[in-house]
């Protein structure tokens, strides 16, 4: 009996020409070759099973090969080149990192490194893993690899990249190996189906091409195993029970039971799928991939994004077709956010449940937020008796407290016809309800503080900005009565000063250098008694003042009580004398202003220090 050699062995590249999906790799290493521009040290660093150390034994072949060709291919006829193909060449030398990673393992070679080679021009030195090796091991080989004989090559290989020391980086020139794609690993694979004589199913070599992730080696190994399943005739229901493989169907039959908004065939469909052995995780990811491939379907210039086979490729676009973009966003959202909170969840089956209700919603009619549950709506709080007048009630605190007041009315019934949307103009004139401003009582130890909104600091609060919707009636009026019933209370510069320091001190500590810059700051009242003036050095400062001047008013508005505060920012006057003034200054400014205090300082005998 003949013996077996797996797929991955048997059809391994002999040629720079036969390596998958490393074509710029290829074409500079045999560019390289041709010109006789070679290094001293290479680095192959990429995943697991995209050609390094194959590369690497091709390039060693390639250099010593006695009758090199003109593209740069070894004739795998010279002497050089039998050797190597029955695996008794004296001039390539492979060590495993993983397992010679120690100094002593570095020295050996290094003292091997000086016998010059018999047969051919190079001694090829492939060390695998490299990352692998000590930093001692590293450290030891800095000094041979910088500086190595003129017929030595070192090849390291590594998955890990990271891990290697930037001074061997360094000394090498590095080739960074990429994944292979879909496309080639079929392609690949068509060919080894067409030479063992076995029947396969695009889709079917489609799917094992995914599954091995990008790694040629992966993709034969899986091959040889769906063969073995499936006595040579690989076919894609074959390949998903072989591989374990959730089926594109469910997808496909649950993408129509969303948009026909089907709550209960999605929990069976999903009840199937854990049936059948699957992890909840691995479907949430399959279903949100599904969603990614019918938005890239629906664009032909995105279509290539899309790595199934032609039959799949076209029910995808069927179903494209009926599926809104908007749809295809918020189930891609809805997944995203499953998948996060699915390794914190302790009910797993629940959340993912959820999530398929609501993509179901998604197409709901009756569901304007998007599978997020009931929109609120506004239930009818007030009753048509008229209010009781508000009665006064001692307020438990020192300050003044604010009512609003509430209409009462109860809306009219209206004839049996399709309901009008909230986004709809309001009733006539003549089907407004009456709308009463009485105030309702304040019940005790309730306190309302009024919400400032200010544009700008120039802006009174008493004449809020227009919103782009119009209001309801029930807010005009509850606007209207609580601007009657305010009292806004008279305040003074101390005052003023006092909750100006208050809002500094509140400042957060990224803002200490402007909270002591406020602390300086004296605010003048004008004669309004209403508007106060900052006045600051340079207009960066009055820029910032600006834009902090809604909250300033803002808090000011609720520690006075007092709507009507307004801000002004000003610039100083060069010629302008802003100096502080002394006690005797201050006394006379003082005295001019209530001449009382001198027949005070007279009658005690008072003097200023």
């Amino acid at each position: 009996m003949e013996n077996y050699i797996v797929s991955a062995r048997k059809y391994r590249p002999a040629t720079f020409d036969t390596v998958v999906g490393q074509r710029a790799l290829t074409t500079t290493l045999k560019n390289a070759i041709a010109t006789n521009k070679l290094a001293h040290a290479y680095l192959f660093c990429g995943p697991r099973g995209v050609g390094k150390t194959t590369c690497a034994r091709i390039f060693a072949k390639t250099i010593n090969c006695l009758h090199p060709k003109e593209n740069g291919e070894a004739c795998n006829e010279c002497e050089s080149c039998q050797a190597f193909n029955e695996q008794r060449s004296y001039n390539i030398h492979e060590l495993d990192a993983a397992s010679n990673n120690s100094v002593e393992d570095i020295r050996q070679l290094i003292e091997q490194v000086r016998i010059p080679p018999q047969i051919g021009k190079y001694k090829v030195y492939i060390i695998d893993e490299v990352h692998m090796l000590s930093t001692s091991a590293f450290n030891a080989f800095l000094k041979t690899l910088e500086e190595p004989p003129q017929h030595a090559i070192f090849i390291l290989a590594t998955t890990e990249k990271h891990k290697i020391l930037p001074t061997i980086l360094s000394r090498c020139q590095i080739y960074d190996f990429s994944r292979i794609s879909i496309n080639d690993m079929v392609e690949h694979l068509e060919h080894v189906a067409a030479q063992e004589g076995i029947e396969a199913e695009p889709e079917a070599l489609n799917v094992i091409a995914q599954k091995a992730d990008g790694g040629m080696r992966d993709a034969l190994s899986i091959f040889d195993q769906v063969v073995s399943f499936t006595n040579g005739h690989i076919t894609y229901q074959g390949v998903i029970n072989n591989l374990n493989v959730l089926d594109y169907e469910y997808y496909f039959r649950l993408t129509d039971c969303f948009l026909q908004n089907k709550v209960q065939d999605c929990l069976l469909i999903f009840n199937e799928v854990l049936h059948k052995g699957f992890d909840g995780n691995h479907f949430i990811t399959g279903l949100s991939s599904h969603f990614r491939d019918l938005l890239v379907s629906r664009d032909p210039s995105t279509l290539c994004l899309l790595e199934v086979g032609a039959s799949i490729r076209e029910r995808y676009q069927t179903q494209a077709r009926q599926c809104t973009p908007t749809f295809l966003y918020k189930a891609m959202k809805l997944c995203n956010d499953c998948d996060l909170n699915y390794r914190v969840s302790k009910n797993k089956r629940l959340l993912i449940e959820l999530t398929l209700i609501q993509l179901a919603q998604l197409t709901a009619d009756d569901d304007p937020v998007g599978g997020q549950g009931p929109s609120k709506q506004l239930k009818p709080t007030f009753t048509n008796q008229p209010a009781a007048p508000a009665q006064p009630t001692a307020p438990t605190t020192g300050t003044t407290q604010v009512q609003e007041s509430a209409p009462a009315y109860t809306p009219q019934p209206q004839p049996a016809a399709p309901q009008a949307s909230a986004s709809q103009t309001a009733p006539a004139p003549g089907n407004r309800p009456a709308v009463h401003a009485n105030p309702l009582p304040q019940t005790q130890g309730e306190k309302k503080i009024p919400v400032v909104k200010a544009g700008s600091y120039s802006v009174s609060i008493r004449r809020p900005q227009k919103q782009e919707t119009a209001p309801q009636p029930v807010q005009q009026a509850q606007t209207t009565a609580a601007s009657t019933t305010w009292e806004d209370h008279i305040f003074n510069e101390k005052d003023l000063n006092y909750y100006w320091r208050e809002f500094a001190a509140r400042l957060p500590k990224e803002e200490a250098a402007n909270a002591g810059r406020m602390m300086n700051m004296q605010p003048h009242l004008l004669k309004d008694q209403r508007t106060f003036e900052v006045v600051v050095d340079n207009e960066m400062v009055q820029k910032y003042m600006e834009q902090l001047a809604p909250q300033i008013v803002g808090h000011l508005c609720q520690q006075l009580h007092n709507r009507t505060i307004r801000m002004t920012v000003r610039v100083s006057q060069e010629n302008e004398n802003v100096r502080a003034y002394s006690h005797v200054e201050r006394f006379k400014m003082m005295s001019q202003k209530n001449p009382k205090l001198l027949k005070l300082k007279e009658t005690f005998g008072l003097e200023l220090n």
